[in-house]
């Protein structure tokens, strides 16, 4: 694979803390890779070194003669006085643009419906985003790093997003560095994992869930990893195995090394008790919506919705920007009064409202983190049963992440992620019974999601969750519900029945075409399908036995005379071979995947 850029030797700090220390990597043909860590512990930093925006304090980032590198900020750079067309495509002319497949894939997947001359100034936050995405994927790269990219974008955007890329970055094709929280998203688009932590950056091959596999590895085989993040991957990972059924096409010998790590790690929830302690605490009514309409003018936004909230329910609501998701959980919330119909409360009912905008902070920005959880209670219990455990606060704020020090912080001084963790704090501590989240990963890193997922399978109550975060919906909930064309509709096959529908509508039905176009795939029948299958059996055989012989040349290294450099090198570059070899194969084998259907 040709070399395209390369970082030698990077040292950045700043005046309270070293953020890199001596990191060396390389970004090479057909590379898509995903960068995850902790909240602060250098991503952003990283990538944009890679990509000249940052000087190092010390060491050095190479490029390829005429490499070309596009970059998407998490920060709105766009012009409000700009149009949507020229913002995207720029001076040139229609025949220019629309002449070339990738620029028109671009537009209808991303803005299709937005008005061609419509000033930015009018847009909302996900509408610009969109626009920002559009203009960096319509133009030439050979490189694109984007920081985020799937902020403000929904379920059916990501999807879309994760295709393009898939496709237009193949191997041989450029490069990809993306820096996301969206494990879904790394799990779907990329081949690469690097995991920024302690100064350095460790790769592992394959996307989030493959990341997840080695890190038990590595958890699992260092005494000094704590204890808390070991028992949160392997959870995390019998999630990926047990949970969702769309991870479960990966080759045998990594679903076997799966099925052995968690042999011991017992269900995620235990839905039995947790239903039981939500019926003692709530009775068995909730909140009933009975042929309710919400209108307001002359736009209906619900329609004749009947939905029955049952006690320890945990529902993922989905749906399109606009498509009236605030509305539905005001409705359930009391704070959206129905035009039609009739909603029925349980007596016992206490609701309460994880919401974008942090309002439960306002009060408290002048206050210490320790004195705002000192105004609350002194305990909190989650679990049920024999396995019910009293918290602390403290104890609470060390599970989510603060550390002793951070309890003297004023909250204004905290960041995003900590200001979000600490509302959700302070909303369990008042011991609500129907919990609503309203896009609570943002601001929140892959390991800190985990944690919070953790909280979540121990509390008893019903849930209800609108995210975009496909991963966490379909981790923390049991079953969706989609509002399509002002009316909700629950969906058996989850996310996926969602996107089929969607596609199913004339917009989304236009950018499938346009893809099924790109792809050129085809479904086999008959012999072929045979042929293919054979062919798919043998490679899971190999890529069994490869993997075999990979292990068992590592493990021989640590026996070799380590001054022997010439043996060394060769011994390494046959495991590079062999692994070169399961890569092609793997690459293979999801190729026939495809084809199969």
């Amino acid at each position: 694979m040709a070399h395209l850029l390369g970082a030698e030797a990077l040292h950045l700090e700043y005046p309270t803390r070293v953020v890199f220390d001596s990191v060396s990597l390389g970004v090479n043909e057909g590379d898509r890779i995903g960068i995850v860590g902790r909240n602060g512990d250098g991503k952003s930093s990283l990538m944009a070194m890679l990509a000249g925006r940052r000087e190092p304090n010390s060491g050095r980032v190479t490029t390829r003669g005429g490499v070309q590198i596009g970059v998407l900020d998490q920060a709105d750079t766009l012009d409000d006085d700009d149009t949507v067309g020229h913002a995207i495509v720029g001076d040139a002319l229609e025949h220019e643009w629309a002449g070339q497949a990738r620029v028109r894939d671009v537009i209808s997947g991303l803005v299709g419906d937005l008005p061609w001359d419509a000033r930015l100034g009018t847009l909302s936050g996900g509408q610009r985003r969109r626009v920002a995405l559009a203009r960096l994927l319509a133009g030439d790269w050979d490189v694109i790093a984007l920081d985020e990219p799937t902020n403000h974008l929904d379920v059916e955007g990501i999807a879309w997003l994760a295709e393009h890329l898939k496709r237009r970055w193949s191997a041989n094709s450029g490069g990809l560095l993306v820096v996301t929280h969206d494990r879904w998203f790394l799990d779907e688009v990329c081949t690469v994992t690097w995991e920024v932590h302690d100064r350095i950056v460790e790769p592992f091959d394959g996307g989030y869930a493959a990341y997840i596999l080695q890190r038990v590895e590595r958890d699992r085989q260092s005494a000094a990893i704590e204890a808390r993040r070991q028992n949160l991957a392997r959870k995390e990972l019998a999630w990926l195995r047990r949970g969702a059924p769309a991870r479960t096409s990966k080759p045998k010998f990594r679903i076997d090394a799966a099925n052995a790590l968690i042999a011991d790690v017992p269900e995620i929830r235990d839905p039995v008790s947790l239903q039981s302690l939500a019926v003692s605490r709530l009775g068995k009514d909730v909140v009933d919506l009975l042929d309710v309409s919400v209108s307001y003018g002359d736009r209906e936004v619900l329609r004749d919705v009947e939905w029955r909230i049952a006690p320890g329910e945990r529902t993922g609501i989905l749906g399109v920007n606009g498509a009236g998701k605030s509305t539905l959980l005001g409705l359930v919330a009391g704070t959206v009064e129905a035009t039609a119909g009739r909603v029925k409360r349980g007596k016992t009912v206490k609701v309460a409202t994880l919401s974008q905008q942090m309002d439960e902070l306002d009060e408290h920005m002048d206050k210490p983190v320790r004195v705002v959880i000192s105004e609350l209670r002194t305990s909190y219990t989650i679990g049920s049963g024999s396995k019910a455990q009293d918290l602390t606060p403290g104890q609470l704020l060390e599970r989510m992440g603060f550390s002793s020090t951070q309890l003297s912080t004023p909250v204004r001084d905290l960041s995003g992620g900590q200001k979000r963790r600490l509302q959700l704090l302070l909303i369990l501590l008042d011991q609500p019974n129907v919990l609503i989240l309203d896009e609570p990963t943002n601001d929140l890193d892959t390991d800190m999601l985990a944690a919070i997922e953790d909280l979540l399978d121990s509390w008893a109550g019903t849930l209800i969750v609108v995210s975009h975060d496909r991963y966490f919906l379909e981790r923390v909930t049991d079953q969706q519900y989609a509002i399509l064309d002002g009316r909700l509709r629950h969906l058996p096959g989850g996310v996926e029945e969602y996107l089929r529908l969607r596609r199913d509508q004339p917009r989304a039905a236009a950018v499938r075409e346009s893809a099924v176009d790109a792809a050129g795939t085809a479904t086999l029948g008959g012999a072929e399908l045979r042929a293919a299958q054979k062919e798919i059996s043998a490679i899971e055989r190999r890529l069994a036995k490869l993997a075999d012989q990979i292990r068992r040349r590592r493990d021989a290294l640590a026996d070799r005379d380590q001054s022997d450099y010439t043996g060394l090198a060769d011994e390494m570059a046959a495991i590079g071979q062999l692994e070169r070899e399961s890569e092609e194969l793997e690459e293979r084998w999801l190729e026939l995947g495809e084809q199969i259907g």
